[in-house]
């Protein structure tokens, strides 16, 4: 769906998210969700094309990952800014221009995630920005399973 101009934009309250208002060619409003901002020089193991260092999340999306991923969304959306600010690991993925994230954020216990991020390149709209098309936890098992099967591209020193 192409975008045609940002429509309003609204901070949230009690939430650490951004909302920003999107009108499509139909005139349809979407919400789309400021998580924050990737480091480039990080990401460019995906591609040395990467217009904007922004990241969001469309309520098209979140509905996604509160339907397939037992509302990870609700209980880890804090960690969304991190997990792409600061990858443990990006992975290779099977879509163009697109990063498997893999982060582990020590608290009480140790939590893995998995975030699938598309990154805008100059052949996107320009009005896109990067956005996380999924969000899961995953167990240690799948952490390994990822990292002795996949092509990594990037690891944290």
């Amino acid at each position: 769906m192409r975008k045609e101009c940002f429509y309003a934009t609204k901070i949230v309250e009690n939430s650490a998210v951004h909302d920003i208002i999107i009108r499509n060619i139909s005139k349809e409003v979407m919400a789309v969700h400021f998580i924050g901002k990737l480091d480039k020089n990080i990401y460019k193991c995906v591609t040395d094309d990467i217009v904007t260092d922004e990241v969001v999340i469309t309520a098209k999306q979140i509905e996604h990952i509160q339907e397939r991923h037992l509302n990870a969304i609700d209980k880890y959306e804090q960690y969304l800014e991190e997990i792409v600010r600061e990858p443990d690991y990006i992975i290779e993925s099977p879509k163009p221009n697109t990063a498997i994230v893999l982060k582990e954020i020590i608290t009480d216990d140790y939590k893995r995630f998995k975030t699938i991020v598309r990154l805008i390149t100059s052949t996107d709209d320009p009005a896109y920005k990067n956005s996380i098309i999924t969000f899961m936890r995953i167990s240690e098992k799948d952490w390994n399973r990822i990292l002795r099967n996949k092509n990594i591209l990037y690891k944290r020193n």
